[in-house]
């Protein structure tokens, strides 16, 4: 994993979404899930484009379920932004960057 992408776990994911100023972007994946693959390398770059203005982070689904369950999170790659620990966008599915960028302008 990245040094700019912090990984979230269940034990780990309150304290970082409500302590974090700014937004949050999280990734919400798993080890299987092809699509959550193809997006992980943009995420990388997004983060070390964009890191002072949006945080990124991953949760694997499959370690932090209940995480999951909380937030509704039915299909995967889902991209939830949490702006003072509230969601407040989500994207579903694998975009490329420059559509993934324009999701998240509001935010940049």
């Amino acid at each position: 994993m990245s040094e700019t992408i912090t990984t979230l776990s269940s034990s780990s994911f309150d304290e970082v979404i409500g302590g974090s100023e700014g937004p949050v972007l999280v990734d919400f994946w798993a080890e299987w899930c092809g699509p959550c693959k193809m997006i992980a390398p943009i995420l990388e770059e997004i983060a070390a484009e964009q890191g002072e203005k949006i945080h990124i982070a991953k949760l694997n689904v499959d370690e932090a379920n209940e995480i999951a369950a909380r937030f509704e999170v039915m299909s995967i790659p889902t991209l939830i932004v949490f702006d003072n620990g509230v969601p407040t966008k989500r994207i579903v599915g694998a975009k490329g960057k420059a559509a993934l960028l324009e999701d998240l302008e509001e935010y940049l």
